[in-house]
C-alpha cells in the first residue's frame, strides 16, 4: 500500500509544459531522491503533491488518515511566535505538554517560587502518563543539532538561514508518516549536514526530497526519480547506482539516436524524391519519418565538450598574509593566520556557520582591512569574486544582454572563442531561453547567470562563497568540468562536499576564536583524519576498560566475555530502572524546591538515555544468547 499515488499529473504556465501524464507513488520506507534540472518542476511537483497547488490534469490520492511535513526552500513563519511556539504542534498534546515543560524548566532557573514547583510537578506527572521523556529526550536531540537555543525567542529576530533550520527541527520532531523535503542541506553547515545524514539514514523514515547534495543522496536515498525532458525514470538504488544505470541508458539512446539518424538520412531522400508519392498509402512511412526526426534531434545532457579559459597573466607573487587577525565586538574571527598563496593553488574553507569565513575572503579581497598584520596582493592578481548575496539582475534585460554587456565572447586561446550564446549554453541555458527576460528566471537560474558574469571576466584569482547553493547537479558538473580545467588560484567556501573533495587539493579548517588550520587534502581526507584522531583520543581514554570484539555474522553464541557483558547489562538495566521509578516517586512527591525538581528531571532524562544505550546493546546481544 502507497502512502501516496500520482495518477498522469500534468502541469503547464503558459506555453511551458513542465511534465505530463506523470505517474508515481511513494510506499512506506521509501527513502526517494527527486532529480531534475531548474525550472523543470521540482519545486512545482513537491507543491502539488503536498496539496499547496493544483495539477492541470490528473490527481493525486493518498492513504487515509496520511500525516504529511513538507520542508519548503523558503518557510514562513509568524514572525510574533516565540520558537517554541513554532516548533511544536500545539495541537497535539504530547508536544504540548513538552513545550509546557521545556518553557517552565528555563523560567525555573531565574524564579523560584511555590507556584512555579507546583506546576512543575503537574507537568512531571503528565509527562510520565504520556511516556514523553523519549519525545522531550529527541526534541533535545534535534535542538542541539540543529544549533536552535532561546525557546523564548521571537521567530522575527531570526536569520533567513536560522528559519530553515527552525521548520526543519519541526518537521524532524513531528516525524510524518510522508516527509517531503525541498534542500534540506542549504543554510546547515558541514557538521550539521553530516548529522542529519545520519539522523534520515538511520531512521525508519518515508522521505521525498529534492537536493543537489550527491554525498547526502547517496547516503540517505534508496530510490531515485529523475525528471527529464518532463517524464520520470526510476532506479531503484541509490546516487551511485542511478550514475551507473543512467550512464547504460544514456548509452543506449545514443545507439538509438545513431541508428536513427541512418534511417533518417534514407527518409529523408525518399521524402524529397517522391513527393508525387504521398498518398494515403504512405502516409504512415511519412508520420515515421517525423517519429524519426524527433528521436534522432533528442538530446541529452553532454553539453558543448570541456572550455578553457584564457585568464590574465599571473606573476611570481600572488598573495602573502603576515599575522592577520580581525575582531567584532571583542570576538575574533581570524586570528594571527599566515600564508602564501602560490601559482595554480586549490583550496577550500571549511568551519561551522558564523565562524569568520566570509570574514577572511572580504579580508583578502580588501573589502575589509585586518585590525593587525598585513596583506601583500601582486601587481597582476584580477579578483573574480563570486559572494553569497548574488547579482541583482535588471529583470527587464534578456538573458543574453547580461552577459554580453560584459564581453561579446571569451577567449580559450590559441585563436578560439566562445561567443556570449555559446557560453550561455555550455552552463545549461538553451538557446530558446537566451532571448527571454531575467525577470522569468527561477531563483537557481538566477545565481548561475551571476557565477557566469564572475566567470566571463576572466580572473585569475577566483573566489566562490557557496556557489553550490540552488544550482542543479547537471549544471555543477558542468562548474565542476569548467573548474578542473581553470589554471589561476582557486578559492572555495562550500558546504557541498563532493565538491570540495573534487577540486581543492588542502582545506583551511576554521576553529574556535577565530583560529585556522591549513590541512593538506581535501575534506573526505580531513574528515577521516579528525575521525582516527578521536578515535585515538578515546582509546587513550579508555584504555582501562576491556573492549569487546564486534560478533561476526557468522557466530552462532555469545562469547565468554559477552556473556557476562550480557548478564551485567541484565542487573544494570534493573537497576537503573529501580533508580528511574525512584526518581519518578520523588518528583510525584510534592515535597522539592524548584531547584531540586529541576535537578532530579535532568537526572531523570540522563538515565531515560542511559537505559535506551543499554536496552539497545542487550537487544543486539540477546540475538546470539
Amino acid at each position: 500500500m502507497s502512502f501516496f499515488q500520482a495518477q498522469q499529473i500534468t502541469k503547464a504556465y503558459g506555453e511551458k509544459v513542465l511534465f505530463e501524464d506523470l505517474s508515481f507513488s511513494v510506499a512506506p520506507g521509501q527513502k526517494v531522491g527527486l532529480i531534475a534540472r531548474n525550472g523543470t518542476g521540482k519545486t512545482t511537483l513537491l507543491n502539488i503533491i503536498a496539496g499547496l497547488d493544483q495539477p492541470d490534469s490528473g490527481k493525486c490520492t493518498y492513504q487515509s488518515d496520511l500525516k504529511l511535513s513538507y520542508l519548503q526552500q523558503d518557510p514562513v513563519f509568524d514572525p510574533d511566535l516565540s520558537i517554541s511556539e513554532a516548533l511544536l504542534n500545539a495541537g497535539n498534546e504530547l508536544s504540548r505538554t513538552v513545550k509546557e515543560y521545556e518553557e517552565l524548566l528555563e523560567a525555573a532557573n531565574s524564579v523560584d517560587n511555590s507556584a512555579t514547583s507546583s506546576r512543575l510537578q503537574k507537568l512531571v506527572e503528565r509527562m510520565d502518563a504520556l511516556q514523553a521523556w523519549d519525545y522531550e529526550s529527541r526534541v533535545k536531540q534535534i535542538l542541539t543539532q540543529l544549533k536552535i537555543g532561546r525557546l523564548d525567542a521571537r521567530v522575527g529576530e531570526l536569520s533567513g538561514g536560522q528559519i530553515k533550520r527552525l521548520a526543519l527541527a519541526r518537521i524532524l520532531i513531528e516525524e510524518a508518516h510522508l516527509i517531503l523535503l525541498d534542500e534540506p542541506t542549504n543554510h546547515l553547515d558541514l557538521e550539521m549536514i553530516e548529522w542529519l545524514e545520519g539522523y534520515l539514514s538511520r531512521k525508519k523514515l518515508t522521505i521525498l526530497l529534492v537536493t543537489h547534495d550527491r554525498y547526502f543522496l547517496d547516503a540517505v536515498c534508496n530510490e531515485i526519480v529523475e525528471l527529464e525532458n518532463g517524464m520520470l525514470f526510476n532506479y531503484r538504488g541509490n546516487y551511485s547506482y542511478f550514475l551507473e544505470k543512467k550512464q547504460e541508458r544514456l548509452e543506449a539512446e545514443a545507439a538509438r539516436s545513431e541508428k536513427a539518424t541512418n534511417l533518417l538520412r534514407k527518409e529523408t531522400e525518399w521524402m524529397r524524391r517522391t513527393p508525387q508519392a504521398r498518398t494515403t498509402k504512405s502516409k504512415a512511412r511519412i508520420d515515421s519519418f517525423y517519429d524519426l526526426k524527433e528521436q534522432a534531434n533528442r538530446t541529452t545532457e553532454g553539453g558543448v565538450g570541456e572550455i578553457k579559459m584564457e585568464m590574465a597573466r599571473l606573476g611570481k607573487k600572488i598573495l602573502e598574509l603576515e599575522h592577520i587577525s580581525k575582531q567584532f565586538d571583542g570576538e575574533p574571527f581570524v586570528n594571527d593566520f599566515s600564508y602564501v598563496f602560490k601559482r595554480g593553488e586549490r583550496a577550500g574553507i571549511v568551519g561551522p556557520n558564523g565562524s569568520g569565513k566570509s570574514t577572511l575572503l572580504n579580508l583578502l579581497t580588501g573589502a575589509l582591512k585586518p585590525d593587525s598584520g598585513k596583506i601583500t596582493t601582486g601587481e597582476t592578481i584580477q579578483y573574480g569574486y563570486y559572494r553569497q548575496e548574488g547579482l541583482q539582475v535588471d529583470d527587464n534585460k534578456k538573458v543574453i544582454e547580461v552577459i554580453s554587456d560584459i564581453a561579446e565572447s571569451i577567449s580559450l586561446g590559441k585563436g578560439k572563442s566562445f561567443t556570449a550564446s555559446q557560453f550561455l549554453h555550455f552552463f545549461n541555458f538553451p538557446y530558446s531561453v537566451q532571448h527571454d527576460l531575467a525577470g522569468k528566471l527561477s531563483g537557481g537560474e538566477k545565481r548561475r547567470l551571476y557565477l557566469m558574469t564572475v566567470l566571463m571576466r576572466n580572473p585569475n584569482f577566483l573566489i566562490l562563497d557557496e556557489p553550490t547553493n540552488d544550482l542543479d547537479i547537471a549544471t555543477l558538473n558542468v562548474l565542476e568540468d569548467f573548474l578542473e580545467n581553470y589554471e589561476g588560484c582557486l578559492l572555495i567556501v562550500s558546504h557541498d562536499r563532493y565538491f570540495l573533495d573534487r577540486l581543492v587539493d588542502h582545506v583551511f579548517v576554521f576553529g574556535q576564536k577565530g583560529r585556522i588550520k591549513d590541512f593538506p587534502g581535501n575534506y573526505t581526507q580531513y574528515r577521516l583524519s579528525l575521525s582516527k584522531q578521536l578515535q585515538t583520543e578515546k582509546k587513550a581514554e579508555k584504555a582501562e576498560t576491556p573492549t569487546i570484539k564486534e560478533k561476526p555474522k557468522e557466530k552462532t553464541k555469545l562469547t565468554y566475555k559477552e556473556q557476562k557483558e550480557f548478564d551485567a547489562l541484565e542487573k544494570e538495566i534493573e537497576m537503573l530502572e529501580a533508580e528511574k521509578a525512584s526518581l519518578l516517586e520523588k518528583m510525584n512527591s510534592g515535597q522539592l524546591s524548584t531547584d531540586e525538581l529541576l535537578e532530579i528531571s535532568q537526572k531523570y532524562a540522563a538515565i531515560e538515555q542511559a537505559l535506551e544505550t543499554k536496552t539497545e546493546r542487550w537487544i543486539e546481544l540477546s540475538e546470539w544468547n
